[in-house]
Protein backbone atom coordinates (compact mmCIF):
# COMPACT_ATOMS: atom_id res chain seq x y z
CA UNK A 1 0.00 0.00 0.00
CA UNK A 2 1.37 3.54 -0.54
CA UNK A 3 1.85 6.42 1.48
CA UNK A 4 -1.59 8.46 0.81
CA UNK A 5 -3.83 5.07 0.78
CA UNK A 6 -2.22 4.70 4.45
CA UNK A 7 -2.51 8.10 5.22
CA UNK A 8 -6.12 7.98 3.77
CA UNK A 9 -7.28 5.67 5.85
CA UNK A 10 -6.23 6.24 9.02
CA UNK A 11 -8.18 9.63 9.00
CA UNK A 12 -11.25 7.72 7.05
CA UNK A 13 -10.91 5.25 10.67
CA UNK A 14 -10.83 8.24 13.04
CA UNK A 15 -13.50 10.24 11.65
CA UNK A 16 -15.62 6.93 11.91
CA UNK A 17 -15.00 6.85 15.75
CA UNK A 18 -15.99 10.62 15.48
CA UNK A 19 -18.74 10.34 13.43
CA UNK A 20 -20.45 7.40 15.21
CA UNK A 21 -20.18 8.95 18.15
CA UNK A 22 -21.86 11.73 17.11
CA UNK A 23 -24.72 9.85 15.20
CA UNK A 24 -25.58 8.03 18.41
CA UNK A 25 -25.82 11.30 20.20
CA UNK A 26 -27.55 13.02 17.79
CA UNK A 27 -30.07 9.78 17.10
CA UNK A 28 -30.98 9.92 21.47
CA UNK A 29 -31.22 13.42 21.40
CA UNK A 30 -33.54 13.73 18.18
CA UNK A 31 -35.75 10.49 19.83
CA UNK A 32 -36.29 12.81 23.32
CA UNK A 33 -36.64 15.92 21.89
CA UNK A 34 -40.14 17.52 21.40
CA UNK A 35 -40.53 18.27 17.97
CA UNK A 36 -40.63 22.21 17.44
CA UNK A 37 -42.76 22.02 14.74
CA UNK A 38 -44.82 19.06 12.93
CA UNK A 39 -44.89 19.21 9.09
CA UNK A 40 -47.20 17.63 6.35
CA UNK A 41 -44.62 15.12 6.18
CA UNK A 42 -40.63 14.99 6.45
CA UNK A 43 -38.39 17.20 4.65
CA UNK A 44 -34.86 15.66 3.46
CA UNK A 45 -32.66 18.76 2.84
CA UNK A 46 -29.25 18.50 2.33
CA UNK A 47 -26.82 21.30 1.63
CA UNK A 48 -22.91 21.19 0.39
CA UNK A 49 -20.45 23.97 1.09
CA UNK A 50 -18.30 24.16 -1.92
CA UNK A 51 -15.16 26.12 -0.17
CA UNK A 52 -12.73 26.56 -3.22
CA UNK A 53 -13.97 24.69 -6.22
CA UNK A 54 -11.33 25.00 -8.31
CA UNK A 55 -7.37 25.25 -7.88
CA UNK A 56 -6.96 28.26 -9.98
CA UNK A 57 -8.47 30.49 -6.81
CA UNK A 58 -5.41 28.74 -4.71
CA UNK A 59 -3.35 30.19 -7.36
CA UNK A 60 -4.65 33.38 -7.59
CA UNK A 61 -4.78 34.29 -3.53
CA UNK A 62 -1.25 32.89 -3.66
CA UNK A 63 -1.94 31.02 -0.41
CA UNK A 64 -3.30 34.16 1.86
CA UNK A 65 -6.85 32.74 2.08
CA UNK A 66 -5.44 29.35 3.40
CA UNK A 67 -6.55 29.67 7.06
CA UNK A 68 -9.81 30.97 5.86
CA UNK A 69 -10.73 27.23 3.84
CA UNK A 70 -9.11 24.90 6.11
CA UNK A 71 -7.27 24.19 9.07
CA UNK A 72 -4.13 22.34 7.56
CA UNK A 73 -4.87 22.33 3.57
CA UNK A 74 -3.67 24.74 1.33
CA UNK A 75 -6.64 26.83 -0.43
CA UNK A 76 -5.08 25.11 -3.74
CA UNK A 77 -5.44 21.27 -2.02
CA UNK A 78 -9.02 22.12 -1.33
CA UNK A 79 -9.86 23.18 -4.75
CA UNK A 80 -8.01 20.43 -6.36
CA UNK A 81 -9.79 17.79 -4.35
CA UNK A 82 -13.60 19.46 -5.10
CA UNK A 83 -12.63 19.57 -8.75
CA UNK A 84 -13.05 16.07 -8.78
CA UNK A 85 -16.13 15.80 -6.14
CA UNK A 86 -18.39 17.69 -7.66
CA UNK A 87 -19.18 15.75 -10.68
CA UNK A 88 -18.94 12.43 -8.86
CA UNK A 89 -21.92 14.22 -6.50
CA UNK A 90 -23.67 15.89 -9.63
CA UNK A 91 -24.11 12.43 -11.04
CA UNK A 92 -25.37 10.91 -7.52
CA UNK A 93 -27.81 12.87 -7.46
CA UNK A 94 -28.88 13.52 -11.29
CA UNK A 95 -29.22 9.66 -11.25
CA UNK A 96 -31.60 9.83 -8.14
CA UNK A 97 -32.90 12.93 -9.34
CA UNK A 98 -32.53 14.55 -5.95
CA UNK A 99 -32.43 18.46 -5.69
CA UNK A 100 -29.87 19.60 -3.21
CA UNK A 101 -28.41 22.72 -2.51
CA UNK A 102 -24.66 23.80 -3.46
CA UNK A 103 -23.51 26.89 -1.67
CA UNK A 104 -21.35 27.68 -4.39
CA UNK A 105 -18.43 30.12 -3.36
CA UNK A 106 -18.75 33.59 -5.40
CA UNK A 107 -15.44 34.37 -6.26
CA UNK A 108 -15.73 31.00 -8.89
CA UNK A 109 -17.62 33.04 -10.87
CA UNK A 110 -15.11 35.08 -11.68
CA UNK A 111 -12.06 32.52 -12.97
CA UNK A 112 -12.01 29.81 -15.37
CA UNK A 113 -14.27 27.19 -13.65
CA UNK A 114 -16.77 24.54 -14.69
CA UNK A 115 -18.58 24.06 -11.64
CA UNK A 116 -21.96 27.03 -12.56
CA UNK A 117 -21.78 25.20 -15.94
CA UNK A 118 -22.00 21.27 -14.65
CA UNK A 119 -24.64 22.69 -12.20
CA UNK A 120 -26.65 24.61 -14.34
CA UNK A 121 -26.61 21.94 -17.16
CA UNK A 122 -27.96 19.42 -14.79
CA UNK A 123 -31.31 17.83 -15.36
CA UNK A 124 -32.14 18.31 -11.79
CA UNK A 125 -33.45 21.66 -10.72
CA UNK A 126 -30.87 22.50 -7.80
CA UNK A 127 -30.57 25.34 -5.79
CA UNK A 128 -27.40 27.50 -6.53
CA UNK A 129 -26.70 29.67 -3.11
CA UNK A 130 -23.93 31.25 -2.00
CA UNK A 131 -20.99 30.67 0.39
CA UNK A 132 -19.49 34.04 0.66
CA UNK A 133 -17.45 35.24 -2.01
CA UNK A 134 -14.03 34.98 -0.59
CA UNK A 135 -15.22 32.65 1.89
CA UNK A 136 -14.29 35.02 4.89
CA UNK A 137 -15.72 34.73 8.33
CA UNK A 138 -18.92 36.93 8.33
CA UNK A 139 -18.37 37.59 12.29
CA UNK A 140 -14.64 39.05 11.61
CA UNK A 141 -16.17 41.42 8.69
CA UNK A 142 -17.46 45.01 9.45
CA UNK A 143 -20.82 45.64 7.79
CA UNK A 144 -18.88 47.66 4.48
CA UNK A 145 -16.99 44.87 4.37
CA UNK A 146 -19.62 42.07 4.71
CA UNK A 147 -21.75 44.06 2.17
CA UNK A 148 -18.91 44.44 -0.45
CA UNK A 149 -18.92 40.62 -0.16
CA UNK A 150 -23.02 40.26 -1.16
CA UNK A 151 -22.51 42.91 -3.15
CA UNK A 152 -19.59 41.22 -5.61
CA UNK A 153 -21.86 37.74 -5.25
CA UNK A 154 -24.27 38.95 -6.86
CA UNK A 155 -22.47 40.98 -9.86
CA UNK A 156 -20.85 37.81 -10.24
CA UNK A 157 -23.58 34.81 -10.28
CA UNK A 158 -25.43 37.41 -12.38
CA UNK A 159 -23.03 36.95 -15.37
CA UNK A 160 -24.34 33.07 -15.26
CA UNK A 161 -28.00 33.79 -14.63
CA UNK A 162 -28.09 33.08 -11.02
CA UNK A 163 -29.81 35.03 -8.23
CA UNK A 164 -28.73 33.48 -5.38
CA UNK A 165 -31.23 33.13 -2.40
CA UNK A 166 -29.61 30.63 0.48
CA UNK A 167 -27.16 31.95 1.91
CA UNK A 168 -24.59 29.94 4.13
CA UNK A 169 -22.30 31.39 6.41
CA UNK A 170 -18.37 30.37 5.45
CA UNK A 171 -17.62 28.53 8.40
CA UNK A 172 -20.46 28.69 9.74
CA UNK A 173 -19.80 32.16 10.91
CA UNK A 174 -23.31 33.82 11.13
CA UNK A 175 -23.20 37.59 11.05
CA UNK A 176 -25.06 40.50 9.43
CA UNK A 177 -28.19 38.70 9.02
CA UNK A 178 -30.13 42.03 8.10
CA UNK A 179 -27.68 42.63 4.77
CA UNK A 180 -28.90 39.35 3.65
CA UNK A 181 -32.47 40.58 3.40
CA UNK A 182 -31.25 43.75 1.67
CA UNK A 183 -29.21 41.28 -1.26
CA UNK A 184 -32.62 39.28 -1.68
CA UNK A 185 -31.81 36.06 0.37
CA UNK A 186 -34.41 33.92 1.10
CA UNK A 187 -32.66 31.53 3.73
CA UNK A 188 -29.82 30.45 5.41
CA UNK A 189 -28.36 27.90 7.27
CA UNK A 190 -27.43 28.86 10.93
CA UNK A 191 -24.89 27.59 12.94
CA UNK A 192 -25.04 24.20 14.61
CA UNK A 193 -22.96 21.74 16.55
CA UNK A 194 -23.50 18.76 18.93
CA UNK A 195 -25.91 21.17 20.99
CA UNK A 196 -27.04 23.28 19.21
CA UNK A 197 -28.13 20.81 16.13
CA UNK A 198 -31.90 20.24 15.72
CA UNK A 199 -34.81 19.24 13.32
CA UNK A 200 -36.50 22.54 12.49
CA UNK A 201 -36.87 26.05 10.51
CA UNK A 202 -37.46 29.33 12.00
CA UNK A 203 -38.48 32.66 10.88
CA UNK A 204 -36.51 35.56 11.80
CA UNK A 205 -37.47 38.53 10.07
CA UNK A 206 -37.63 38.31 6.34
CA UNK A 207 -35.06 35.16 6.35
CA UNK A 208 -35.77 31.62 7.27
CA UNK A 209 -32.99 30.14 9.32
CA UNK A 210 -32.61 26.18 8.05
CA UNK A 211 -31.35 24.85 11.35
CA UNK A 212 -28.42 22.08 10.64
CA UNK A 213 -29.31 18.79 11.77
CA UNK A 214 -26.32 16.86 11.08
CA UNK A 215 -22.57 16.62 9.79
CA UNK A 216 -21.67 14.15 7.43
CA UNK A 217 -18.12 12.88 6.31
CA UNK A 218 -16.54 9.79 5.01
CA UNK A 219 -16.86 8.26 8.48
CA UNK A 220 -20.49 8.51 8.98
CA UNK A 221 -22.51 5.49 9.45
CA UNK A 222 -25.42 4.65 6.65
CA UNK A 223 -27.00 2.68 9.25
CA UNK A 224 -27.45 5.18 11.69
CA UNK A 225 -27.90 7.81 9.42
CA UNK A 226 -31.24 5.79 8.08
CA UNK A 227 -32.14 5.68 12.15
CA UNK A 228 -31.87 9.27 12.17
CA UNK A 229 -33.88 9.76 9.00
CA UNK A 230 -36.39 6.95 10.67
CA UNK A 231 -37.12 9.69 13.43
CA UNK A 232 -37.51 12.26 11.00
CA UNK A 233 -40.09 10.25 9.40
CA UNK A 234 -41.98 9.80 12.33
CA UNK A 235 -41.84 13.19 13.92
CA UNK A 236 -42.41 14.48 10.04
CA UNK A 237 -39.45 17.36 10.56
CA UNK A 238 -37.11 18.55 8.77
CA UNK A 239 -33.60 16.95 8.63
CA UNK A 240 -31.09 18.96 6.99
CA UNK A 241 -27.93 17.07 6.34
CA UNK A 242 -24.65 19.00 5.10
CA UNK A 243 -21.02 18.58 4.17
CA UNK A 244 -18.06 19.66 2.05
CA UNK A 245 -17.02 18.60 -1.03
CA UNK A 246 -13.54 17.85 0.54
CA UNK A 247 -15.17 15.33 3.49
CA UNK A 248 -14.99 12.01 1.63
CA UNK A 249 -11.23 11.69 0.84
CA UNK A 250 -8.32 13.28 -1.63
CA UNK A 251 -8.41 11.33 -4.62
CA UNK A 252 -11.27 10.48 -6.81
CA UNK A 253 -10.69 6.66 -6.25
CA UNK A 254 -11.55 7.09 -2.28
CA UNK A 255 -14.30 9.40 -2.67
CA UNK A 256 -16.01 7.28 -4.83
CA UNK A 257 -15.71 4.59 -2.23
CA UNK A 258 -16.64 7.16 0.80
CA UNK A 259 -19.84 8.01 -1.29
CA UNK A 260 -20.98 4.29 -2.15
CA UNK A 261 -20.21 3.44 1.69
CA UNK A 262 -22.41 6.66 3.43
CA UNK A 263 -24.57 8.80 0.41
CA UNK A 264 -26.17 6.31 -1.62
CA UNK A 265 -27.34 3.68 1.15
CA UNK A 266 -29.02 6.70 2.66
CA UNK A 267 -30.37 8.27 0.05
CA UNK A 268 -31.63 4.59 -1.72
CA UNK A 269 -33.25 4.39 1.95
CA UNK A 270 -34.78 8.25 1.64
CA UNK A 271 -36.31 7.01 -1.86
CA UNK A 272 -38.04 4.47 -0.45
CA UNK A 273 -39.16 6.53 1.85
CA UNK A 274 -40.44 9.18 -0.66
CA UNK A 275 -41.80 6.25 -2.52
CA UNK A 276 -43.85 5.04 0.31
CA UNK A 277 -45.62 8.96 0.47
CA UNK A 278 -43.82 9.88 4.13
CA UNK A 279 -40.81 12.29 2.86
CA UNK A 280 -39.96 14.30 0.45
CA UNK A 281 -36.66 16.17 -1.10
CA UNK A 282 -36.42 19.95 -0.54
CA UNK A 283 -33.58 22.30 -1.02
CA UNK A 284 -33.35 25.27 1.20
CA UNK A 285 -34.87 27.56 -0.87
CA UNK A 286 -37.78 24.95 -1.42
CA UNK A 287 -37.83 24.43 1.77
CA UNK A 288 -38.22 27.60 3.29
CA UNK A 289 -41.03 28.88 0.12
CA UNK A 290 -43.04 26.14 1.50
CA UNK A 291 -43.23 27.17 4.87
CA UNK A 292 -43.48 30.86 3.90
CA UNK A 293 -46.75 29.80 2.12
CA UNK A 294 -48.16 28.12 5.38
CA UNK A 295 -48.91 24.99 3.24
CA UNK A 296 -47.06 22.70 5.02
CA UNK A 297 -46.27 23.44 8.84
CA UNK A 298 -47.82 22.62 12.18
CA UNK A 299 -45.79 24.56 14.83
CA UNK A 300 -45.84 22.97 18.27
CA UNK A 301 -45.83 25.28 21.26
Amino acid sequence: MNDLFILEESKRRIEASESVISQLHHLVAFRLEKPKMRLEKCMLIISIDVDVGSKVLGVINKGKNDTNVHRYLSEYTVGKIEEMALPLFADLFENLIIPVTFAVRGQLADVESSVFDLLLDSSVKHDIGSHGYSHRRFKKLSSREAENELRMISASMKKFGIIPRSFVFPVNSVAHLNLLEKYGYKCYRGYGDIVHDCMYIEKLGQLYNIYPSLYLNQGTNSLLLEKILDVAVTKKAPLHLWFHLWNFGETEKSMQRSINRTIFPLLKYAKEKADCGVLIFETMFSAAKKIESGLNPRRNR
